[in-house]
Parts: structure tokens; C-alpha cells; sequence
């Protein structure tokens, strides 16, 4: 996994709270005032003018530390347009990823009407885009591609907001292209869930799913359009970031966590049909990048979303054992030792032994062995020390302890498999029997009232 250089990420941090300082200087003009009001025990910020003798207000966001120091901010700082496309040109020239320019020109006509102010996240591989900065990581380029732009909104947020774009969504596409076209829902020729510019590009609305599955499009009135109604969509928008989408002087835009992301492509990739072969692919390859970067630089935060989803149900659980079955064995692992899981939840796997072969590895003082997972090898041993202390061995040389090894090679099997699939993960695609595993390992293959694990680690908190 290629890391970015630092300076670079610096320059996106600096872009990104350029680009949201002059997205609220055109969104708020200084002839106004801020102020907070309560909703539902929830605490919400709004910009109040008045106009032709009337108050107006307009939807700011909720209140946290960030927004309000952007609210003290808002009148001090001005922003170059100019500065801010030299960011992005030297972005760019480093491979950051970024929009086509139809994407582009999209969504800064939707931010410029407001539609991100509104708490419109941007889902989907223009997302997932955005990674690569908010990391620090290389994408590759094939996964960064699409000819799409999918937009979602929670439905109770677009009604709480109380305020709406400019004007209907798809008068705000036309301003991009004349040709948009709204696609009528197949029930009802006066509803619109998706945008199409000829065959070549399509922006959908999406929303969650609320009660049970259904197709039919809903309102989202502070979009002024029809949303269609997904299943995990809910998970997937929840708590959304900021992020910049790299085109013209920078587009400030929501996208899901990456946390999110990962966990939902997971999800998605076993609820398409089985014909949407690439679409499939994409899902898995974008989650396996994904969970492995997470894995090594958000680990904790990876964790929290893994066991609020794990704790959905078992249909949740399922899906999600079933997409780390179809993911790369070093992702997979990875993952699974940063959530604390272990390789049994994982749909299908079991380690299987083929191969007769066994070693004595003088240099690490271990019997090595091979197993097999899903059809990629799994590098097994036991140490010195399990072998001598198992057989009550004093003195004895490499070629007996292999001798030994071999007369009871199905017990170890059996105790490396049990470590492999139920004990915490220690290693990427290696289980190493020691000393100290041996008795519990002995007990868990003999008896089967024993424990099959050691006891859990105490759960980590958030790191400060």
C-alpha cells in the first residue's frame, strides 16, 4: 500500500478548510446572523436575514466544536480562488483522484444550490474518491472509476432541515447540460429517481429504506426530488464527513466515513444480482483496499463501525461473513485482528491439510507444516519448546522431535486448525503452536467441553 507523501496530505487538509470556509461565505453573506436553535434535544445552527421586511433562514448544520469555529471564522477569513486551484493542480500532478469533468461540473452546481449544505452525501465511487486524501493512501486507478454520481439523503434530515435548494434538482442538472432528462419511475410517470444525460452518465437520488423493501421512489423536499428507497443506505450516510471534491477551485461535499464505506461495500457486494459480475468486483475490491489501509491507520474507529454493524442482526452478520469469505486472505485477516474477531466468522473458511511435507526450520527452531484456506496456503509450525514439553522431552536432537511430530501429526493438525479459525489472530496466514498454547490447545481438540479459546482481551478504548 503506497502512503502519500505528508506535505501533500497537509495541502489537502489546508484545501479542505479552504474550500468549506468559501463554500459558507457564498452559502451566508455577511448581512445576517447566526443562531442556534433546539430541535428534538438536538441543537442546530441557522443564518437568519431578513428580507423585504421578513425573517428568512437557511439551514446551517448541526452544532459541534468544527462548525462553530467556522462560524466565528466566517466573516475574517477570504479565501483565493486562484490559491485554491494551484492546491488542487498540485494535487492532481501527485495522482490525487478526482471527478470527470461532467461529475464536476455536477456537483459544484448542487453545492452551489445549496445541496450539500442540506446534508446531501455524496455515495459511490466518486466517495470513495475522496479516500485516497482523507488516508493518505495510493487508489488504484482502476477502482476510481465511474461514469456515475449517486446522491443520498437521509429522509427525516431533509424534512427536519426545513429549508430546500434553490430549485428543483433537475432544473439544477439542466443548468449543466440542457439534455439531463428525468428517467420517470416505471408505476408512476410523474416521479423521478434518476437523472440521465443520454446513455453515457446517470446521477441517481438515493435515500434509505424505511420498514420493508420496496422500489417505489419517496420525497426528499430539501432536494426538491424523489429518492429511491435502499436497504443499508441507513448505516452507510450516517454521521457523514466533509471532504473536497478535486475540480475547478474545489467542491466542499459530504461522503460516508470510510469506516462506513468499507463495512457497506461488504454488505452490497452479496445483495446485487449475480449477473452484475463488475459491479460486484468493484464492491469487493474497493472494501479489501479499504478495511487493509483502515486496519493500519484507523483502527479503533474500523472496530466501533464493524460491532455496530455485527450488532444489527443476523442477516447483517451473514452478509458480512460471507464478504470477507470473497476477499483477499491479508485483508480479511487484517480486519479481523483490528475488529477482534476471529476467523471463524468468516462464511465457509476452514483449514484443510494436503500437503505431507514437514520440516525442522533449524533457524526459528520450529516443525513447519502447510495447511490450506481457501485455496491460498497457511504457513503452520510448532515450536521447540510445545514439542519437548508435549512429549517430556530432555536433550533431544531436531530429527527426533520431527519423528515425533510426524507419528502425531493429526493431533497438531487438529490443534493448529482450532488456533487458526477460533483463537485470536497473531499472525497473517501463519499459526505458530507454542508452549504455552499447548495445554489449552490439547484440551480444546480432546474434549469437547473445554475451552476452545483463551479468554477475550479487555476491549480498547478510543485512542485520545
Amino acid at each position: 500500500m503506497a502512503e502519500l507523501p505528508l506535505p501533500l496530505q497537509t495541502v489537502y487538509a489546508e484545501l479542505l478548510e479552504r474550500c468549506l470556509a468559501a463554500q459558507m461565505r457564498a452559502d451566508f453573506p455577511e448581512a445576517g446572523t447566526f443562531v442556534k436553535q433546539t430541535h428534538n434535544e438536538r441543537t442546530y445552527w441557522y443564518f437568519q436575514t431578513t428580507e423585504g421586511g421578513r425573517q428568512r433562514q437557511k439551514y446551517v448544520g448541526p452544532d459541534d466544536e468544527e462548525l462553530r469555529d467556522r462560524i466565528a471564522r466566517h466573516k475574517k477569513e477570504r479565501s483565493s480562488e486562484r490559491e485554491r486551484r494551484q492546491m488542487i493542480s498540485a494535487l492532481k500532478r501527485a495522482r490525487f483522484p478526482g471527478p470527470d469533468q461532467m461529475t464536476g461540473r455536477v456537483l459544484e452546481a448542487m453545492a452551489r444550490a445549496g445541496a450539500f449544505r442540506l446534508r446531501a452525501v455524496v455515495v459511490g465511487t466518486v466517495a470513495y474518491q475522496a479516500y485516497s486524501a482523507i488516508l493518505g493512501v495510493r487508489l488504484s486507478e482502476a477502482s476510481t472509476r465511474t461514469e456515475d454520481l449517486d446522491v443520498a439523503q437521509f429522509h427525516s434530515v431533509s424534512i427536519a432541515v426545513a429549508d430546500t435548494i434553490d430549485m428543483a434538482l433537475g432544473e439544477i442538472l439542466k443548468t449543466v447540460d440542457p439534455e439531463f432528462k428525468a428517467i420517470p419511475y416505471a408505476l408512476d410517470s410523474t416521479r423521478s429517481m434518476r437523472y440521465a444525460l443520454g446513455t453515457d452518465y446517470n446521477v441517481e437520488i438515493l435515500m434509505p429504506n424505511r420498514g420493508p423493501d420496496r422500489d417505489e421512489p419517496a420525497r426528499l423536499p430539501a432536494l426538491k426530488a424523489d429518492g429511491q428507497p435502499l436497504r443499508f443506505l441507513d448505516f452507510l450516510i450516517r454521521d457523514e464527513i466533509p471532504a473536497v471534491a478535486l475540480y475547478g477551485s474545489g467542491v466542499a461535499i459530504n461522503v460516508p466515513s470510510p469506516e462506513r464505506y468499507a463495512i457497506h461495500k461488504l454488505l452490497v457486494s452479496r445483495r446485487r444480482r449475480r449477473e452484475d459480475t463488475v459491479k460486484i468486483r468493484k464492491d469487493l475490491e474497493q472494501a479489501a483496499f479499504l478495511l487493509q489501509a483502515l486496519a493500519e491507520k484507523r483502527s479503533y474507529e474500523l472496530r466501533d463501525m464493524w460491532h455496530e454493524a455485527w450488532a444489527r442482526g443476523p442477516t447483517w452478520r451473514k452478509l458480512l461473513a460471507e464478504g470477507l469469505a470473497l476477499i483477499p486472505s491479508a485483508a480479511r485477516d487484517v480486519t479481523l485482528k483490528a475488529v477482534d474477531a476471529t476467523r471463524s466468522v468468516v462464511d465457509g473458511l476452514d483449514l484443510a491439510f494436503a500437503a505431507p511435507i514437514a520440516r525442522y526450520d533449524s533457524a526459528r527452531d520450529v516443525v513447519t507444516f502447510r495447511g490450506e484456506a481457501n485455496g491460498e496456503p497457511v504457513r503452520c509450525a510448532v515450536s521447540r519448546e510445545a514439542l519437548d514439553d508435549h512429549f517430556r522431552l530432555r536433550q533431544a536432537t531436531d530429527e527426533t522431535r520431527l519423528e515425533l511430530f510426524r507419528e502425531n501429526r493429526s493431533l497438531f493438525e487438529k490443534m493448529a486448525r482450532l488456533k487458526y479459525l477460533e483463537w485470536p489472530i497473531e499472525q497473517l496466514d501463519e499459526v505458530l503452536i507454542k508452549t504455552e498454547d499447548r495445554e489449552l490447545l490439547l484440551a480444546g481438540v480432546t474434549t469437547p467441553s473445554a475451552p476452545a479459546a483463551p479468554a477475550p482481551r479487555k476491549s480498547r478504548g478510543r485512542r485520545a
